[in-house]
C-alpha cells in the first residue's frame, strides 16, 4: 500500500498521532508531494524551530520507504480535470489541495489528510483522518 501525506498529516505524524503513525507504519511506500514539501518548508521558515524542523524533514526524506513525487504533465492534466469538475459542481477547494489530490491519483496512493473537502474530489482514494 502507498500513502501520500497531506501537510497536516505530516505534522500529525511528527506529533505522533496514532491514526497517522499506524497508516504510515503499515505502508510499503510513503509519498510526499512537492506541493506539500513547499507548504512545509514555508511553515518551517515562519516558525521558531527552523533548524530542528529542517533536520527532522531531512531525516524523514532519507528514509528508504519515502519518495518525493514531482509535478508532471500527467499531474497537470489531472489538476485541470479535477479543478474543472469541482468548478462545475460549485464545490471549489484550495488550489494546492487540487495539486495534492492530482498527485495522489496519479501515483495510485491513498491520500492521508484531515481536510474533509477532499470528499469533493471524485475518484480520489483518501483517508479522512478527522473522523
Amino acid at each position: 500500500m502507498k500513502v501520500l501525506l497531506d501537510t497536516n498529516a505530516y505534522a500529525a505524524l511528527k506529533r505522533g498521532v496514532d491514526a497517522v503513525v499506524g497508516r504510515v507504519t503499515r505502508a510499503e511506500t510513503v509519498l510526499l508531494s512537492t506541493i506539500v514539501a513547499g507548504e512545509l518548508l514555508s511553515g518551517f521558515r515562519q516558525g521558531a524551530r527552523l533548524r530542528k524542523n529542517l533536520d527532522e524533514f531531512d531525516a524523514f526524506l532519507d528514509n528508504p520507504h519515502v519518495a518525493v513525487v514531482p509535478v508532471t504533465l500527467v499531474t497537470a492534466d489531472r489538476f485541470g480535470r479535477i479543478a474543472a469538475a469541482l468548478r462545475a459542481k460549485g464545490r471549489p477547494i484550495p488550489t494546492n489541495d487540487i495539486w495534492i489530490a492530482a498527485q495522489a491519483m496519479e501515483t495510485g496512493a491513498e491520500l492521508l489528510s484531515f481536510d474533509t473537502h477532499f470528499n469533493e474530489v471524485d475518484g480520489l482514494t483518501w483517508a479522512d483522518l478527522s473522523a
